[in-house]
């Protein structure tokens, strides 16, 4: 799994940024998240019809503002409700503790590790998994 969570500034990778605004790269399965501007976005990589790998990001003067839990979680019920996606993975670098708090606050559950080379560097990744216990009322 190679999708990763971004709480960082975006433009701190050019290859990242480059794929994020060229339309054809990006697809349509990178969503923006808006809450009268633009507050960060969602992409969705399918791993089958009831699983998804999502990597997100907020804009970073939004970070530790305390609007983590209800970003994440508005896109999580709309993942689910849009696609009836029952299993959500994500990754995070493992310095990232406050995000992985917030992961495991709406069921994320530790997998394993991984080397993943992002932002000029190479990090270890956490991989965690949501697993949603009933089908969502469609």
């Amino acid at each position: 799994m190679k999708a990763t969570t971004h709480f960082t500034i975006m433009d701190a990778d050019e290859e990242d940024l480059a794929s994020f605004l060229d339309a054809d790269e990006r697809g349509d399965t990178t969503f923006a998240i808006l809450d009268d501007e633009l507050i960060g976005f969602v992409t969705l990589q399918f791993e089958s019809v009831d699983a998804v790998s999502i990597s997100l990001g907020t804009r970073p003067d939004l970070t530790g503002s305390g609007n983590g839990y209800r970003f994440l979680n508005s896109i999580l019920n709309w993942v689910e409700a849009t696609y009836g996606t029952r299993t959500v993975r994500l990754a995070v670098a493992t310095f990232n503790k406050r995000a992985i708090r917030l992961y495991e606050s709406l069921g994320f559950i530790p997998q394993d590790t991984f080397m993943q080379e992002t932002n000029g560097g190479v990090y270890r990744f956490l991989s965690m998994t949501r697993e949603q216990s009933e089908p969502p009322n469609n």
